[in-house]
C-alpha cells in the first residue's frame, strides 16, 4: 500500500515517517512538504534512501499538483502539513489560512475527483486547540463544542469542519485526530520545550508566559505516532479521536522540570508578558482510542530525560535552526 504524508519533514511528520517504516514494511511512503522554516529533510536524512521512501517538495495548497499525485494511485493520506505556531498566527495569519484552509480543501478535491472508484481514507491530523479553554476541571472529550481562539486554532477548525462535511457530503473515508501538545525530538525550537531546554543549553534565560500557571497535557511523539497509526488501521471512519496523554502540568511546572532534569537553576526563568488570547489549560478525555487498545508507552519524565539527550547530542542542529 501506498501512503501519502504531507508536511513529513516537520516535527509530528517526519517522527511518523520513520516510525511507519519501522513498524509496517509492507508500506511505501510518499512524502510532500513545501520545506516552510519548521520543514527540515535532515529530519529523515536516515530514511532518505530507503526503496521504500519516496520525497517530493510540494505545497498542499497548489491543486494541480496534488491532483495529479493523487491519480498517480495512493491508498491513503495522513495530512500533517500546517503551520502550527500561535505566536506566529497572532502576528500574521495569512499563511495559517492558506495552508491549513485552505491547503486541506485542495487535498478534499483531489481525493473528490478519483472518488468513488478509489476509497482513499484521509486521516487528518489536528489539534486540541480547536476546543478552546477550560477551567479548572473537566476534559475535552470528542463531543465538546468547538471554540478555537487564536487563528492557529481558527485555522485547524475550519479545516476540521471541511473534513467532517466531506465525510458527510460525499461519503469519504474521514477520520480525524485531535492531540495534546507533542515533545519529543526534531522538534523546531520554537516550541516551548526545545526552546527551553536549548536556551538553558546556552544558559540563557527561559521567557516564561504571564503567571506560568497555564495547563497543558504533554504527549510524547512516538506515542502519538503510534495512536496515528492504529487509527489509520481501525479507526471507525467518520470519527474522531482524541490522543492524550495525562501529563497535566503548568507551563511552570513543565520548565522546573527541565531545569532540574538538566541541573540548570531556577533563576534562568523570566516572566514575560502574556500573549493575547492565551487558552489557560486544556485537559483531554482520550476514552475512545484507549478503546481501540492504545495507551501511552511512555513516562513524562523517562520521555523528557531522552528528549533532552537528544538536544543535547544533536546540537549541530537547533544551533543553525536558532541562529
Amino acid at each position: 500500500m501506498k501512503i501519502l504524508v504531507t508536511g513529513g519533514c516537520g516535527f509530528i511528520g517526519s517522527n511518523f515517517v520513520r516510525y511507519f517504516l519501522k513498524s509496517y514494511p509492507e508500506y511505501f511512503i510518499l512524502n510532500i512538504d513545501k520545506l516552510t522554516y519548521a520543514g527540515n529533510l535532515e529530519n529523515l536524512a536516515d530514511v532518505s534512501r530507503s526503496p521504500r521512501y519516496h520525497f517530493i517538495r510540494a505545497d498542499i495548497a497548489e491543486a494541480a499538483q496534488m491532483e495529479a499525485l493523487i491519480r498517480e494511485g495512493v491508498d491513503a493520506i495522513v495530512n500533517f502539513a500546517a503551520e502550527s505556531h500561535v505566536d506566529r498566527s497572532i502576528e500574521d495569519p495569512s499563511a495559517f489560512m492558506k495552508t491549513n484552509v485552505f491547503g486541506t480543501f485542495v487535498l478534499l478535491e483531489g481525493v473528490r475527483k478519483v472518488f468513488p472508484e478509489r476509497q482513499i481514507r484521509f486521516l487528518h491530523i489536528s489539534t486540541d486547540e480547536v476546543y478552546g479553554s477550560l477551567g479548572e476541571t473537566g476534559a475535552f472529550t470528542e463531543e465538546t463544542p468547538l471554540a478555537p481562539n487564536s487563528p492557529y486554532s481558527a485555522s485547524k477548525t475550519a479545516a476540521d469542519m471541511l473534513v467532517r462535511a466531506y465525510h458527510h457530503t460525499y461519503g469519504f473515508p474521514t477520520i480525524i485526530t485531535r492531540c495534546s501538545n507533542n515533545f519529543g525530538p526534531y522538534q523546531y525550537p520554537e516550541k516551548v520545550i526545545p526552546l527551553f531546554i536549548t536556551n538553558a543549553l546556552e544558559n540563557n534565560k527561559l521567557p516564561l508566559y504571564g503567571d506560568g500557571l497555564n495547563v497543558r497535557d504533554w504527549l510524547y511523539v512516538l506515542d502519538n505516532c503510534q495512536a496515528i497509526g492504529l487509527i489509520l488501521h481501525k479507526g471507525e471512519i467518520g470519527k474522531i479521536y482524541n490522543v492524550g496523554a495525562g501529563n497535566e502540568k503548568t507551563n511552570l511546572e513543565l520548565t522546573k522540570h527541565i531545569l532540574d532534569t538538566m541541573g540548570k537553576p531556577e533563576s534562568l526563568i523570566e516572566y514575560v508578558k502574556d500573549r493575547p488570547g492565551h487558552d489557560r489549560r486544556y485537559s483531554m478525555d482520550f476514552s475512545r482510542i484507549r478503546n481501540l487498545g492504545w495507551h501511552p508507552q511512555y513516562q513524562f519524565q523517562q520521555a523528557l530525560k531522552e528528549t533532552i539527550r537528544w538536544y543535547q547530542d544533536n546540537q549541530q542542529w537547533w544551533r543553525k535552526l536558532k541562529s
